[in-house]
């Protein structure tokens, strides 16, 4: 029979490169929305207090093609319903050299072309909107912004995990009751409970067409500020038993007999 000691080191090196891994792919994750929360929420912000630079350019080049598909339903969309429609590309050349703005609505692009004159609105460089419209595609199902949203709910746990395990290491450095693990999980659980219903309801929102530049920040706040708060609670528990079970809590428990 082997010796178990032996296979212990393996297994330890593997969980722990399996860590690691994890917490690289989640600091990613976390990075990349983060960054594409504050590009979304800076674009609006931009557009509602009109601080968009704005400059003159011409329509150089404009072509469409028509999109189709089902916009849901069973298997194969079969019960969903059919739709169709026409978008635009359009490529405008200004004083900062050309641009090219793909997936222009059909009621914009009817608007355009060649050689029009516009105006448009820039943010960083990037083409926001051509004559006061908004042609920003905002969240949409590309491949970055499907991914982070099927992970919201993985990055959001695990960010509260983070705020939690963080909350109790200062509470334990300042003196008071550490909290160990089994004791952190009820707090993250009743977080994460309330960023999942957060999300759920932020995707009800979204189906009525209501989406919101910095909807990562909503589940991830209220389901911190919900852990945070059962985690205090839990601390000031233990503090409480803490105290009972000293030789001081015990002898004064015994002159109030």
């Amino acid at each position: 029979m082997s010796d178990i000691s032996e296979a212990e080191p393996v297994g330890t090196t593997g969980g722990r490169v399996r860590r690691v891994v994890f917490r690289l792919v989640m600091a990613v994750l976390i990075l990349l929305l983060a960054g594409r929360t504050y590009q979304e929420t800076a674009v609006a912000l931009a557009r509602s207090d009109g601080s968009l630079h704005t400059a003159g350019a011409s329509v150089t080049e404009l072509t469409s093609h028509t999109v189709s598909g089902y916009s849901g339903g069973g298997q194969d969309g079969g019960s969903g319903e059919y739709f169709t429609h026409t978008e635009y590309t359009v490529r405008l050349t200004l004083g900062e050299g050309q641009k090219r703005v793909d997936k222009v609505a059909d009621r914009i692009g009817q608007d355009l072309w060649e050689g029009k004159r516009v105006v448009v609105g820039l943010w960083h460089g990037r083409v926001v909107e051509i004559d006061g419209q908004d042609v920003w595609p905002g969240w949409h199902f590309g491949t970055l912004d499907v991914t982070l949203i099927v992970l919201a709910p993985v990055t959001t746990a695990w960010l509260i995990s983070l705020a939690v395990s963080a909350a109790a290491l200062l509470a334990a450095r300042t003196g008071r009751v550490r909290a160990g693990r089994d004791d952190r999980f009820g707090p993250c659980a009743l977080g994460s409970a309330v960023a999942m219903a957060a999300l759920l309801a932020l995707l009800v929102l979204a189906a009525f067409g209501h989406v919101l530049a910095y909807w990562p920040a909503v589940p991830v706040c209220a389901g911190t500020a919900v852990a945070l708060a059962r985690l205090s609670a839990v601390i000031r528990r233990l503090g409480r038993i803490a105290a009972e079970d000293t030789p001081a809590g015990a002898g004064s428990e015994s002159a109030r007999a």
